[in-house]
């Protein structure tokens, strides 16, 4: 079964926990807040929240619990029909103002009616604060539903909070980390307690106290169990920026930076369909087609989709020479699954083949070969004209400034001169409005220029030194610019991430998770756990790798590991990315587990790529 299934399985590779049970709690919780509200109502939903809510909750449930309507909360004016109103909204001030002009224009009108607001995940300070500004804080009553993981698939689960890696990295925002800590609580509650605890990166450290915090608040409550997952990894987005900003090659990866998954699904249009409609389809491990190329890397899955469709049709072709009974039994137990199975394929060949009329046309395997340039530090300059020539072309602004990202974060930031020319084409290419843009980026550590006496390396390292230095944490940032400088040349070699170009590197029986990438990377995030689950599960001989990071990182065993638990449990891994993790990381480490035997539960703030992640970075709405 697909081309990675060729490897040898570890037999030993634990079970995964259910996570059907957070759905279940999400809606039962819900629903119960929709009671509270007895009678007939209309429901008013953030945009965000309109997949997540369908995921747990359709509108049959939400009908049988009084929901007359059901209207998207947006800035068009809307009149419910209902003497009851409930609004299901993300805790953002621009959510709690269009509720106030709601309830509002009903006061001017003289009509009475009931309203509730449901903050999801939960309520902040501020909404209370402007529902009081607005002068309706005693019309309403206010809720929140702790939805706060959404499970896409057997080992993945999201919060849904792409503004997570804006709010954070770029403004010092801590408030959703409380949000974290609370999210990994309830999965410490139902599949913990954890033994052993590792991260790296601020947020990282920050999340894990709050975490702790509460669960000394909770100790008493919790009822011995059965542990499920054994240890816990915290790894923050600016730990590694590389990967995000490299083009994905494994199926599911490109799938989403051609037609971005959204909440699980994809919309495939009319040139994957052949037809006028579009379809919807959920990516997961139920369906069977996708769960055998999902991570396989895109040049193999052509092939494999041709055999699938050979076999179909011997399984199809079975029919001749049936008997009746024989017929009776292949039409109730097997054509509808091949039906199935025969739509999906004809899908993901669709949008295959759209894939790649898409790539060809971007000349996307020069890209590549360009990108690739960039990881090994080889020709520099080449690359540097080929990104002129990509700005000047107006290609495409996300894909100009994602290769400059990645030119940056590979050098080490730019040299002044390069940096000031670049930016001073993409400018007059793209618009002088992404002089902001600019700032971010370089505010974020994306897309830097080198300061003079950035080559006095013995300063750095002592400033490096201080910056780790726990005494100092105070002045870290002060040091912050310098602290986000990529040491990425250094932590390849340290680490290996680029396999030596020698040999073949063979895509169909990939030797490390450098294939995600088609053998010319291993994903930095991806190998730091590697390398700690390496060494005898602590940071030991890492010491090098977190200097260079300039991130705090920590290993605390939590609790000493049970003799009646079953050594399995240690093996079941649960990595919770701060600010996003990209579906390539995800089929790295799906291969990893394959080949050491470990199991990974990926728990992220959002999925991202480099577009989402340069959107929401970008100042000026392209």
């Amino acid at each position: 079964s697909g081309c990675c299934g060729k490897m040898a399985v570890r037999k030993d590779a634990p079970a995964l926990p259910d996570f059907d049970v957070l759905k279940r709690l999400a809606r039962d919780q819900l629903v119960y807040l929709l009671e509270q509200l007895p009678g007939k109502k209309d429901l008013f939903i953030e945009a965000d929240l309109m997949s997540p809510l369908d995921r747990i909750a359709n509108v049959s449930i939400l009908k049988q619990h009084d929901v007359e309507k059901l209207y998207k909360l947006d800035n068009k004016p809307v009149v419910g029909v209902s003497d009851q109103l409930c609004f299901l909204v993300r805790p953002r001030i621009s959510s709690v103002k269009h509720v106030a002009e709601i309830v509002n224009a009903d006061k001017a009108d003289g009509r009475l009616r009931k309203y509730k607001i449901i903050f999801t995940p939960q309520k902040f300070y501020m909404c209370e604060t402007v529902l009081e500004e607005e002068g309706i804080f005693g019309d309403v009553t206010i809720d929140e539903w702790d939805f706060y993981l959404l499970p896409l698939d057997d080992d993945l689960i999201s919060m849904e909070l792409p503004e997570f890696f804006r709010d954070y990295f770029l403004e010092g925002d801590h408030r959703w980390m409380c949000t974290v800590a609370k999210a990994l609580h309830v999965l410490h509650s139902l599949f913990g307690p954890f033994s052993k605890t590792y991260g790296i990166g601020r947020c990282a450290k920050m999340t894990y106290q709050l975490w702790k915090e509460i669960v000394e608040d909770t100790e008493s409550e919790l009822k011995p169990r059965q542990a499920e997952i054994g240890q816990v990894f915290f790894i923050d987005r600016d730990v590694d920026y590389v990967t995000p900003m490299c083009s994905q090659v494994v199926y599911e990866g490109l799938v989403d930076d051609v037609f971005r998954i959204k909440c699980g699904s994809v919309d495939f249009g009319s040139e994957v369909t052949s037809s006028e409609k579009s379809v919807k389809v959920l990516l997961n491990s139920h369906d069977k087609v996708f769960k055998e190329i999902r991570n396989e890397h895109f040049s193999n899955v052509f092939g494999f989709l041709s055999q699938k469709a050979r076999r179909l049709q011997m399984q199809y072709d079975k029919r001749q020479g049936m008997d009746i009974k024989q017929m009776k039994d292949f039409v109730s137990q097997e054509l509808k699954s091949l039906k199935q199975e025969h739509r999906l394929l004809s899908l993901h060949i669709g949008a295959c083949e759209s894939i790649m009329k898409k790539k060809t046309k971007q000349d996307f395997q020069e890209l590549l070969k360009s990108e690739h340039a960039l990881l090994e530090g080889f020709e520099i300059r080449e690359s540097t004209t080929c990104i002129e020539e990509h700005i000047n072309r107006q290609i495409s602004p996300f894909e100009s400034l994602r290769l400059m990202c990645l030119l940056s974060l590979t050098e080490n930031g730019l040299i002044s001169k390069d940096y000031r020319s670049l930016k001073t084409q993409y400018l007059q290419s793209y618009g002088y409005e992404h002089i902001l843009t600019f700032a971010n980026l370089k505010q974020i550590g994306l897309l830097t220029e080198q300061q003079s006496g950035d080559t006095l390396t013995a300063v750095e390292s002592t400033m490096g030194k201080l910056v780790t230095d726990k005494a100092v944490g105070k002045l870290t940032d002060a040091f912050s610019s310098l602290a986000r400088k990529s040491h990425f040349r250094a932590l390849s070699k340290r680490l290996n991430l680029i396999p030596r170009s020698e040999e073949e590197y063979d895509l169909k029986v990939p030797r490390d998770m450098a294939y995600v990438f088609s053998g010319a990377y291993i994903p930095l995030s991806c190998k730091i756990i590697e390398q700690v689950l390496e060494e005898r599960e602590s940071w030991a001989g890492m010491e090098e790798v977190s200097r260079l990071l300039n991130s705090n990182q920590f290993a605390t065993v939590e609790r000493s590991a049970d003799p009646a638990s079953s050594s399995s449990v240690e093996r079941v891994s649960l990595v919770l990315f701060l600010g996003g993790c990209t579906f390539s990381e995800i089929a790295a480490l799906r291969f990893l587990g394959k080949e050491k035997g470990y199991r990974f539960v990926f728990v992220t703030t959002a999925i991202t790529n480099s577009f989402r992640m340069l959107e929401s970075l970008i100042e000026t709405h392209v």
